[in-house]
Order: structure tokens, then sequence, then C-alpha cells
């Protein structure tokens, strides 16, 4: 996290504004935005860790980031979803529609997250939440949480309004992936 950090701050945040996912790009554009994407992963020293495009992106990268494997995603989405419900007041306002249609909606595995799931995720957890974007206009965004109770920041990628990925420092990707197999392999 502190190798993140110091790279993070070569960066200028936006604010983050709450909102359901846009309009899916066209193929032409959404190829544009990920050499966008890819260029300023580059340009950052940043390695992206794939997540399958199942649906489950965004759950599964905050599950990465969180718990260092993608596959404890039905238990975020659980968490994030039951936030959404207990502190309704906090984002009610973000979702145009029904809200508990949206609750409803989020609940179900492969739904994608937004950026209103984000601030819920950021809220339960306590953590920052970074987001590399291929938006032309911004860089980041940086999701901060009503309380922080960790100085541990989960890193994100995200394309064309499409796909999440879970980010590290170029040289921790490796780190990662061993200490992952590793413990994988003790009881």
């Amino acid at each position: 996290a502190h190798e993140m950090g110091k790279r993070l701050n070569q960066m200028n945040p936006v604010p983050h504004v709450l909102k359901i996912n846009g309009a899916i790009p066209s193929a032409d554009i959404a190829v544009e935005d990920h050499e966008r994407l890819l260029n300023r992963l580059k340009l950052y020293d940043l390695i992206e860790l794939q997540i399958s495009g199942d649906g489950n992106c965004q759950f599964c990268s905050l599950s990465d980031q969180i718990y260092q494997t993608p596959n404890e995603h039905e238990s975020v989405r659980e968490q994030v979803v039951n936030q959404l419900k207990s502190r309704s007041e906090l984002y009610r306002n973000f979702v145009p529609m029904a809200y508990d249609d949206y609750l409803k909606k989020m609940r179900r595995n492969g739904e994608w997250g937004d950026h209103v799931t984000l601030q819920a995720a950021a809220d339960f957890f306590g953590i920052r939440i970074f987001v590399l974007t291929s938006y032309k206009d911004t860089c980041y965004i940086e999701i901060l949480p009503a309380v922080q109770m960790s100085n541990k920041l989960a890193c994100l990628s995200f394309w064309a309004e499409v796909h999440y990925n879970s980010i590290y420092p170029s040289g921790d990707l490796f780190e990662v992936e061993r200490k992952k197999k590793k413990s994988w392999w003790q009881p």
C-alpha cells in the first residue's frame, strides 16, 4: 500500500460522483478507451490482475484487493448490498429506479456493480478505493469512506463502462501471485 500511495501522489483525483453505469460504448470507443487505460497503467508502472468478465468483475476485484483472492466476490456483494439496504438514506437519491428493485438487481450474481456499489463498499469496509479509469477527462477517481477504519487502499482499473480489474504496482503482482499460490497449498 505504501508503494501504491507514492505513485498515487503523482496524480490528481477527481471527486467521486455516485451514479449507475452509463451506456456501453461502441467497439471503436471501447478499444480507444482500453488503449488509454493501458497507457495510464504503463505510465504509473501498474499491472492489472485480469478478472473474469462474468458480470462480477467489480466485486471480484474488490475481493482480490480486500481478501487477496477474487473468490470471495459473493461475500463482498452480500456485504455491499447489506450496506446499501441498511444505510439507504446515503445512496437512494443516486439510483434512478425504485430502490428495492435496485437492491434486488444488485443482489443477483453476475449483475454489474456501479459507482453506487463502490461507495457502499468503501463505506462498509472503511477503506479508500482508487479507480484508474479509461475516461478521457478523468485519470482516476478516489472513493472515500464515510468513516475510514483502515489505511488499506483498494486499487482497481475500470475501462469503457464495462470492466473492472484489480491493480498492483508492477513489482508487487509477482509477489501477490506467489503468496496466493503458497497459501493455497498450506492447510
